[in-house]
């Protein structure tokens, strides 16, 4: 991974705002043998010993999916407190997926607050970037957390996330193997997983090289998020990647856009399940859970919903949705079989992790630019290594505590 440098600690950042004559006044103070910077500590870069973080997180809602993250962020928080260093984590978001001015507000707000990190999970990847240059500006680290798609003209600390192309990319995978093709679902031919259990982009893309795909077909339809935005397009372009492997898949309509609400998906679903009858649709992929749970909401409703669990082969005249994300409600419902397979995105792992980064940034540290969370399958066969229980990376907090002085 890329190292970036260390940013400038909370003590910095503040000198950098104060007026010239308290600079000058400081000067006099050293001059007449007396310590302007005080004692001080081991924390940052030989600034002051760090005993307090304020962490500023703004998702662009706070449905399950960013409440997991939330969750997390305040889990960390508090092994973060165990190790004497006190968190407060301070979580604001819009009032919808789309209200984009309202999460630039947000982090605007955060900047005069003068918190010491902002953590963001972009609403829209353009929209935010004045918001962010506002930080560089006031010298406040930012962790964008939901992509590591890199963005252009600001200053981040670290992406905490994943590949949106490669993550869809591993739903059409999943699809693929139901509907015949190798893996660990339907009756095709059977692959065990790799010890880890990560059904990840590169175990999926080592079974289907040179795969045999004659025999897979399944008509389908795509339920995605915002119409035109970064994380619509890269996950319709990755499940696309994947699925065109297969001549016998056929995508039978325009993707319609659902905002990645529940009920929108809900409506979205209900649209399809009206165009296409019991004998022309069997899957629908929605790019985000509670699209998905909407949709599977739909079909259950009709009676055709797919609640097979992916373990047999499809059921005919049924409905089977594929979906992305991975919350503790959705690896109910794959546990359950009204949910075929699902890409975990690591919404626990964005808080687990940016806490602790945003810990190490205010005490001057250097953070891995780039932390993949490694999107991977969960299926019925697997769901018991997800949630309740998810075994998340270890955290030296002592090691942390010791970076920051303590």
């Amino acid at each position: 991974m890329t190292h970036v440098r260390p940013v400038r600690t909370r003590a910095r950042r503040r000198a950098a705002l104060l007026t010239a004559p308290i600079s000058a006044a400081a000067l006099m103070l050293a001059a007449c043998g007396e310590d302007a910077g005080g004692d001080g500590g081991g924390g940052g870069d030989g600034g002051e010993a760090v005993d307090s973080v304020t962490i500023g997180w703004t998702p662009p809602d706070i449905t399950g999916v960013f409440q997991t993250a939330t969750n997390y962020f305040e889990q960390a928080a508090e092994e973060a407190g165990n190790h004497g260093i006190d968190v407060t984590v301070q979580s604001r978001s819009p009032a919808t997926h789309t209200d984009y001015a309202d999460q630039l507000a947000i982090v605007e707000d955060f900047i005069t607050q003068q918190v010491d990190v902002i953590a963001i999970s972009p609403a829209d990847t353009q929209a935010i970037l004045p918001a962010i240059q506002q930080a560089n500006s006031a010298g406040i680290p930012v962790i964008i957390v939901n992509l590591l798609e890199e963005l252009e003209g600001v200053e981040v600390a670290t992406y905490i996330g994943f590949s949106n192309s490669e993550a869809a990319e591993v739903s059409g995978y999943a699809v693929l193997d139901y509907y015949g093709g190798p893996g660990v679902l339907g009756d095709g031919e059977t692959v065990d997983p790799p010890e880890d259990g990560y059904l990840d982009i590169d175990w999926w893309r080592s079974v289907y090289v040179g795969a045999d795909l004659g025999g897979v077909e399944a008509n389908g339809v795509i339920i995605e998020g915002i119409a035109g935005s970064l994380f619509s397009n890269e996950r319709n372009n990755g499940f696309n990647a994947a699925i065109e492997e297969a001549s016998g898949v056929e995508i039978l309509a325009q993707p319609i856009a659902a905002d990645w609400n529940r009920e929108m998906g809900t409506s979205a679903a209900e649209d399809f399940l009206s165009r296409f009858g019991p004998d022309q649709l069997d899957f629908i992929y929605a790019s985000s859970n509670e699209m998905g749970m909407g949709a599977a909401a739909a079909a259950s409703q009709r009676g055709r919903l797919d609640t097979s669990g992916g373990q047999s082969p499809p059921e005919e005249g049924r409905v089977a949705v594929f979906t992305n994300d991975v919350t503790p409600e959705s690896v109910d419902m794959i546990r359950e079989g009204r949910i075929v397979a699902e890409t975990h995105h690591g919404f626990a792992e964005w808080g687990w992790l940016g806490t602790a980064s945003a810990v190490r940034l205010a005490c001057g540290s250097e953070v891995e630019r780039l932390q993949d969370i490694r999107p991977r399958t969960v299926y019925e066969g697997n769901a018991d290594m997800f949630y309740p229980d998810l075994e998340l990376p270890e955290i030296d907090w002592d090691g942390i505590a010791a970076e920051c002085g303590q």
